[in-house]
């Protein structure tokens, strides 16, 4: 089996290399740039050269490009740290479910501005008291008239202090010992009544996380998101999207190639932890190629999360060891080693993860 780039994606990993060099000057350079750097400038600069909804069909105003395309891109501009988080979730997951549950009239009114890089977006999932049991949520929307109203608090919610809409997970019916259904989809403007968000600021000063607090927020019923009390199925669809990209396997490839310049590599076991490192690299990027090209089984995603978040935590600790004393002192760097127990926490825990897998890939009794 050939894993070589052929001569096309070659060609465009060249390009995005050469664009991120300037990218960065213009914008900026952030570790987790996909999660923790924002800029709206630069959603249009990747707008402009179609970077935003590559592989959406074209009748929706995508590129309708082969999805390994976008695969190429985003390794190379996440590596490069480009603040990637104004777009970042509409491309992988909004525009996706927008386009594969929503109506014609939310199509028309929502994807543009997201091809345009004009529209951020924020997900509301997880809850205070509900993490990765997503089928324990609580915030409600219940049915007046022609409106729903929206009533809980959504916490972990990246970027929602710079989101123009939120794309809520919430409870529009309770079925009685059957807590997957009842949940629904509904896009909610974050200009809305009712809606507040408090930053939640994290041990290394990031506050890309908030809390969203929903106060009888009103919302038409039209911005309903497929089928009312049946949305469990598209969240999990989502989710695939979510757990088995790029992003879960180089959040700190950057980290990684600065401590290998600083790494002893007369040293045997230094240099034989680097081999490792690169093994494992190449093995992620492997089980993420297979779900872009839809070779993997269902749910494997999150295996692939599994994989990839523990191999960074890995590289993480390679770079603490590397670093030494230097990691006690906070900046750019350090940061990313005291972050890295978040990898495999945010999307899922590795235990929901692996449970996953036994139940939906391997079949194995609950």
């Amino acid at each position: 089996m050939d894993f070589a780039l052929d001569e096309h994606l070659l060609a465009l990993r060249a390009e995005a290399e050469e664009f991120a060099v300037g990218a960065v000057a213009r914008y900026g350079r952030h570790n987790d740039g996909w999660l923790c750097g924002y800029s709206r400038e630069l959603s249009r600069d990747l707008a402009a050269r179609g970077w935003i909804g590559l592989t959406w069909p074209e009748e929706f105003g995508g590129g309708g490009r082969p999805p390994i395309e976008r695969l190429v891109l985003a390794e190379v501009l996440i590596t490069a740290g480009l603040p990637l988080a104004a777009s970042w979730f509409v491309d992988r997951q909004m525009g996706p479910a927008i386009i594969a549950y929503g109506t014609g009239q939310q199509q028309r009114d929502l994807l543009p501005p997201m091809l345009a890089g004009e529209a951020t977006w924020c997900i509301g999932m997880s809850e205070p008291d509900s993490g990765s049991d997503l089928a324990s949520l609580q915030t409600r929307a219940v049915r007046d008239g022609d409106d729903w109203v929206i009533t809980g608090r959504k916490i972990w919610t990246s970027f929602a202090h710079k989101a123009d809409w939120c794309y809520l997970i919430c409870r529009t019916d309770a079925v009685p010992g059957k807590p997957h259904l009842g949940i629904s989809e509904i896009v909610v403007p974050m200009d809305a009544p009712g809606v507040e968000v408090s930053p939640v600021i994290d041990l290394t000063g990031d506050r890309h996380f908030n809390e969203i607090v929903f106060d009888d927020v009103r919302v038409p019923v039209g911005n309903l998101v497929g089928e009312e009390g049946n949305a469990f199925a598209q969240t999990m669809r989502q989710l695939e999207h979510e757990r088995g990209g790029i992003d879960r396997l180089v959040s700190n490839r950057a980290l990684y190639l600065h401590a290998r310049e600083h790494a002893d590599v007369s040293d045997p076991l230094v240099r034989q932890e680097i081999a490792a490192i690169e093994s494992g690299y190449r093995i992620g990027r492997i089980l993420v190629t297979r779900g872009v090209l839809g070779q993997a089984p269902p749910g494997f995603s999150a295996a692939t999360k599994c994989v990839c978040t523990e191999f960074e935590q890995r590289v993480a600790d390679f770079a603490a060891r590397v670093l030494g004393p230097a990691v006690m002192v906070h900046d750019e760097w350090s940061a990313e080693v005291h972050y890295a127990p978040a990898y495999t926490i945010m999307g899922g825990t590795s235990d929901v993860m692996r449970n996953i897998i036994a139940e939906r890939t391997l079949g194995l009794p609950r």
